[in-house]
């Protein structure tokens, strides 16, 4: 519509998906790097744990993606036919029910009941769906769409690292890779905020302080294991 406002809430589930793959990506494989690299390791067990772990992510991102999913769409499932089923045995009451929600958003009373009528004319259930539920075409859950992106972004995410690890002098990788982890993490909430639409600085310093403080801990443990044996 020309003059309308331009909003990015409809960005939101496959931003937040896309973030949290590439954090995780970014932080858990620089992690996994820094502590096995602080525990002494050369740099082709450095890069075998690398891949490894980008690997067995990646799959896990797929997997519990694809699973929480899932059950977000067998609930929704179970929702919509509880809700049919109330349609088919008490239309006069879900219609009511349904004028009742747009009076308290602030229609009036007989407006409510005529705005509920008409639109369960047209389609009763997409109605108490959107309305009632909270359910919308946008926010249907997709399994398999939420699998692929997921395991994509934290692909791409651990890639980083690695190649960060690959490219580092050696005997650097300690001090390389947690410093391109570092501005990846930055570059990556700086884009997060941006693709939202809101303020980059304290997404980008969040996510940059988090990280770091992931990255430090795993290297601690990594290198008192490393001494212990």
């Amino acid at each position: 519509m020309p003059g309308a406002d331009h909003h990015y809430v409809n960005r939101t589930q496959w931003l937040r998906a896309a973030v949290l793959g590439a954090n995780d990506g970014i932080i858990s494989t620089a992690s996994l790097i820094m502590g096995v690299a602080a525990a002494g390791a050369s740099r082709g067990e450095i890069l075998t744990a690398a891949v490894a772990g980008w690997v067995a992510g990646a799959m896990s991102m797929a997997a519990g993606e694809y699973v929480s999913v899932s059950s977000q769409a067998d609930s929704e499932s179970a929702d919509l036919a509880r809700e049919d089923q109330a349609l088919r045995e008490r239309p006069a009451e879900e219609k009511e029910e349904l004028a009742h929600i747009y009076q308290e958003r602030g229609l009036k009373p007989k407006l409510a009941r005529q705005v509920a009528g008409q639109l369960m004319a047209k389609d009763a259930l997409d109605a108490h769906a959107r309305d009632e539920l909270g359910f919308s075409e946008e926010s249907q859950p997709r399994p398999i769409q939420a699998a692929f992106a997921s395991a994509l972004a934290f692909s791409v995410g651990a890639a980083l690292p690695t190649l960060a690890a690959f490219l580092a002098p050696q005997g650097a990788v300690v001090e390389a890779v947690p410093a391109a982890a570092l501005i990846f993490l930055v570059a990556l909430g700086a884009l997060g905020a941006w693709a939202g639409g809101a303020p980059m600085l304290k997404p980008a310093l969040r996510v940059g302080f988090w990280g770091a403080l992931a990255m430090a801990v795993t290297a601690g443990i990594g290198a008192m294991i490393g001494k212990a044996v």
